[in-house]
């Protein structure tokens, strides 16, 4: 049983919500003393040579973060800003001594860099954007300035990290579930309490299609409740192309309809699975596995034995943790979503977006 499973059954009882609160008392009591450990000195952050912009979010589970750091580092990249990531690869399966550089080596493992990491350097590669990974954030943005003289890194999913200085603070919130019961988990999904809000510089709410604009503005409301100055945008993830992973190409979002079956492995499955089906797959399979989870050679033969030849759909993230003998069991009709974090609101949107990760970056494009 995982720890999500658990927690479905403990929420059906009284005795089971009881504990629930206890550990989420237990828990906040942590996270406040771990920021009061900074606040007063008791602590203190590193700071690096270069500009620092996390990108992160206050609740558990999916809100878009990946799909923001790959549009954050595309832009910088495009207009030839020295730009890297840094994570700690949450979840790899090999441990090393120093940090793992993901940079123009297609030979790399993801096991050693985590799955999500590994998928940014394979969409980032044509624009030679290091990613660093290390549970030390501050050695691994300390490394990619040694490495690649960057003019500003990007803290993946670091807004509760406190060990690395940070200029600024993009918060994403899901929009169709931005802070679930307000509580902190486990019984929430907060992983902080809404004061930390009053941290961000810029806060983008996500899957905005998927809900009215009552539900936006409600969240816009609690939001300036904690932070009543802060710049609000709103975003859609934008399905982009198929790709064919048997023969490496890609295939128009129009040329794959009709019945289809697809799996992945994320925080928020029905938003991928949603979005197929208003691509205009008949969905007659599901697999759902736990985030972050790899596969294996019987995942794939499972896949396969009952699909009944129909194409399969997955993502970028899960594709990256095949086994090295995929190719053997998946064959024909395996496809991978791109999808990619569109800014609403046209370029003056957007503008504030990259303003926020390079200050006065729309006038430097602008010049050229």
């Amino acid at each position: 049983m995982d720890l999500l499973q658990l927690k479905e059954e403990l929420e059906q009882n009284f005795l089971g919500r009881v504990v629930l609160k206890a550990a989420s008392a237990l828990y906040g009591a942590g996270v406040k003393l771990n920021l009061a450990a900074y606040e007063h000195g008791w602590k203190s952050a590193k700071s690096v040579n270069s500009r620092v912009v996390c990108i992160g979010n206050i609740t558990a589970g999916g809100t878009g973060k990946t799909t923001a750091v790959l549009l954050a580092a595309t832009a910088l990249a495009k207009e030839g800003v020295r730009v890297s990531i840094v994570s700690r690869g949450y979840k790899r399966q090999q441990k090393t001594e120093g940090p793992v550089v993901l940079f123009d080596n297609p030979d790399a493992d993801w096991r050693m860099a985590g799955d999500e990491p590994f998928m940014m350097s394979r969409v980032l590669s044509q624009y030679k954007v290091p990613i660093v990974i290390s549970e030390n954030r501050a050695e691994a943005a300390t490394e990619a300035l040694r490495r690649f003289k960057s003019q500003i890194v990007l803290l993946d999913d670091g807004f509760q990290h406190h060990r690395l200085h940070r200029d600024a603070n993009i918060v994403l919130v899901d929009a169709k579930n931005p802070f679930g019961n307000k509580e902190l988990l486990p019984y929430g999904v907060l992983r902080e309490p809404l004061s930390a809000l009053k941290r961000a510089s810029l806060v983008v709410l996500t899957h905005c299609d998927q809900v009215s604009r009552r539900q936006l503005e409600d969240a816009k409301d609690v939001i300036r409740e904690y932070n009543d100055c802060v710049e609000i945008l709103e975003s859609v993830h934008e399905p982009e192309y198929y790709f064919d992973i048997c023969r490496s190409k890609k295939v128009d979002l129009t040329d794959i309809k009709g019945p289809a079956v697809c799996f992945c492995a994320l925080g928020h499955p029905a938003t991928f699975e949603a979005t197929l089906e208003k691509l205009g797959l008949e969905l007659k399979q599901k697999w759902r596995f736990p985030d972050h989870q790899f596969y294996t050679e019987d995942h794939l033969r499972t896949f396969e034995d009952t699909r009944a030849g129909l194409p399969i759909i997955t993502t970028f993230k899960d594709f990256v943790k095949f086994p090295d003998n995929w190719r053997e069991i998946l064959t024909t009709d395996v496809y991978v979503l791109s999808v990619n974090l569109k800014i609403l609101g046209g370029e003056t949107e957007m503008n504030k977006f990259t303003d926020v990760l390079y200050p006065n970056f729309s006038k430097i494009k602008n010049a050229k």
